[in-house]
């Protein structure tokens, strides 16, 4: 069990924001390779599907652990202000419903959904910008990773 005095230890190191995300981010490569010993690692001349994961786990955590190290001139937690927590959850709003409706609405309408919400709602760009670049973005990033072989779910209309 920790005292009062170990917290304190633990607010000092930990309580400025780099450290505090380096940590966090320290425990998310963790997870990721944790979460990665269930599928076959491979070779680097024959990769399996945990190569990836576990390659970028390891970047991450390698250098998250370099801001741990060198965090300490960043601000203290207490002293920061959390004026773009609404653009933040919007954000993550985005990203879980792209992550729910992809295999339901399909990569292309997922996406133009998406990003037609993130730049219409969160940056209140213009109409014709967003309806633009999300349908653009949405297309042309199909198509790229249509070329490269990748397959992406087409959704219930064949979109």
């Amino acid at each position: 069990m920790v005292g009062a005095k170990g917290w304190s230890v633990v607010r000092v190191f930990f309580g400025t924001a780099d450290r505090a995300s380096g940590l966090i981010l320290v425990l998310f490569g963790i997870a990721v390779l944790w979460e990665s010993r269930a599928f076959p690692l491979g070779t680097l001349g024959r990769p399996g599907p945990a190569f990836l994961p576990v390659v970028l786990a390891g970047v991450l955590v390698g250098l998250a652990l370099l801001v741990l190290v060198f965090g300490r001139r960043s601000p203290r937690l207490r002293s920061l202000e959390w004026s773009e927590a609404g653009h933040v959850a919007a954000i993550l709003s985005g990203c879980g419903f792209a992550a729910l409706a992809l295999e339901r609405l399909g990569y292309r309408l997922t996406m133009i959904v998406v990003l037609a919400f993130l730049l219409g709602v969160v940056e209140r760009s213009r109409p014709a910008v967003m309806v633009s670049i999300a349908v653009g973005f949405a297309l042309v990033s199909y198509w790229v990773f249509r070329r490269l072989g990748v397959l992406l779910p087409e959704g219930p209309f064949g979109f």
